[in-house]
């Protein structure tokens, strides 16, 4: 069993008490920002440049394999929407960690949570860098680096609104801008867009070029493009109505993942064949519309990677931010990180964004070796913080049923029985990967990570239990 927090706890640290939103955070978002958060933050950089990769290993069974992992993700976050409505916080995941299993469950699940997004904001600052240096031959990378990271520091010091009108914009940029690909592309398919030919299913006959194996190097890309869907239960804690924000934003999750992945997918396939080099070297959407020969429209999609790069990266920062403030107020780092000023934890802003720009030096200074020892710890984090997910579901709703009280506004579909098919799906993820010799690497170092941080975890919470 594992043991309970203390009565003399943080609220937000007490399984029996009555859940809110941390107090102390401003709530500056509008249920118009967590919409278009929830929206945007489907379509991210690992769909606009990571996909390619997925599409030379598994072909057009790309599709499959995005639709597989895809209905993965409408069940975990179906679990955390629950969750999160039920007890919204800033910490989401950890926090409903440490409720359902114990303070050390939500101490690795946080901070390893909390590294991951730190070193993604250093490295989409890198990619947003190189395509500013292609268009800007002979400029520095580190300087536009360094400008970014100002920039979105800055943002997530002002307050809330700052980071959710950022959001807001870079969203809706991202929903137009692959809105109109899927209609051309559905267009051109059907052979009615101007100055183009229907391709019919030309590019569709080898469906597995590289047979079952390519469709697993497909699969664990595709799953690791969906990370990013937790930010809007961690963003709901600070808006007007978390309840509602949660509720909307997760029974919305499906039909967002159907169409701008699974059918975007479908589109780039269709178009262009699966073996065009254009497709890893330029991304998958480029490559789209340049073949189709739109004037303008590949550069002009560059635009669009670079704005979802900079808008993960707005997003990481304020996500590690608000991870690293909500542990710290249960007692699970410096204090100093706890302070919050003008509704903003200011420090946690700092903090994680120096942690950032660090990983970015490492990436100039040792890219063979620390920077790809980091990069390895962080690969298999998200499907970790799953697992946690999943478990805790799996906890608090029978706690939550024991109680008397009202149902909670999201209900996991299927319960257990669908809870037991995600993790059975998530440990058959960790076995694919232990056989890949890429993803091994990943899988052992962040295993490694994961035990150091819940060892830590498990002592801090016997030696608070002995006091």
């Amino acid at each position: 069993m594992p043991s309970s927090p203390s009565l003399d706890a943080p609220p937000e640290r007490r399984a029996d008490a009555p859940q809110a939103p941390d107090a102390s955070l401003s709530h500056g978002l509008k249920q118009r920002h967590l919409s278009m958060i929830a929206l945007g933050g489907v379509i991210g950089s690992g769909l606009f440049v990571g996909s390619g990769a997925g599409i030379a290993a598994a072909g057009p069974s790309i599709v499959v394999a995005f639709a597989l992992s895809g209905l993965l993700v409408m069940l975990v976050m179906r679990m955390l929407g629950e969750m999160s409505a039920a007890f919204p916080s800033s910490g989401s995941f950890s926090a409903h960690a440490e409720r359902a299993i114990g303070p050390w469950a939500g101490f690795a699940a946080g901070w390893s949570f909390w590294v991951l997004l730190c070193t993604a904001v250093g490295m989409e600052g890198i990619g947003a860098a190189k395509i500013v240096q292609g268009w800007l031959p002979g400029t520095p990378q580190w300087m536009w680096v360094a400008l970014f990271m100002l920039v979105f520091c800055g943002a997530n010091l002002a307050a809330v609104k700052s980071f959710g009108e950022f959001e807001f914009w870079f969203a809706a940029l991202k929903v137009g801008a692959i809105s109109l690909f899927l209609v051309l592309g559905a267009l051109a398919v059907a052979g009615v867009l101007p100055g183009t030919d229907s391709p019919g299913a030309s590019n569709l006959t080898d469906f597995l070029p590289h047979g079952s194996e390519g469709l697993v190097i497909g699969l664990l890309a595709s799953v690791f493009a969906y990370g990013g869907l937790e930010t809007v239960t961690i963003a709901a804690a600070e808006s007007e109505d978390p309840v509602r924000g949660v509720a909307n934003a997760v029974r919305t999750a499906m039909w967002r993942i159907a169409l701008f992945y699974v059918g975007s997918m479908a589109v780039v396939v269709t178009l262009v064949p699966w073996d065009s080099k254009e497709i890893v070297t330029k991304g998958p959407y480029v490559a789209a519309l340049d073949h189709l020969g739109i004037p303008g429209a590949g550069q002009l999609m560059n635009v669009v990677v670079l704005v979802a790069l900079l808008s993960a990266m707005n997003a990481n920062t304020y996500g590690s931010s608000r991870i690293a403030y909500s542990l710290v107020r249960r007692g699970m780092g410096p204090k100093a990180l706890a302070k919050v000023s003008g509704g903003v934890p200011r420090v946690a802003v700092l903090v994680s964004s120096v942690f950032g720009f660090a990983c970015v030096l490492l990436s100039y200074w040792r890219p063979d070796d620390v920077f790809a020892w980091l990069l390895n710890m962080i690969g298999a984090v998200i499907l970790v913080v799953w697992i946690f997910i999943a478990v805790s579901q799996l906890v608090l709703r029978r706690r939550m049923e024991r109680e008397p009280g009202e149902r909670p506004a999201v209900r996991m579909w299927g319960f257990p029985w669908l809870t037991w098919v995600a993790l059975a799906s998530m440990a058959a993820i960790f076995v694919l990967m232990a056989r890949q010799p890429d993803t091994r690497v990943q899988l052992y170092s962040t295993g490694g990570m994961t035990l150091v941080l819940a060892a830590v975890g498990y002592a801090r919470q016997r030696a608070r239990a002995g006091r």
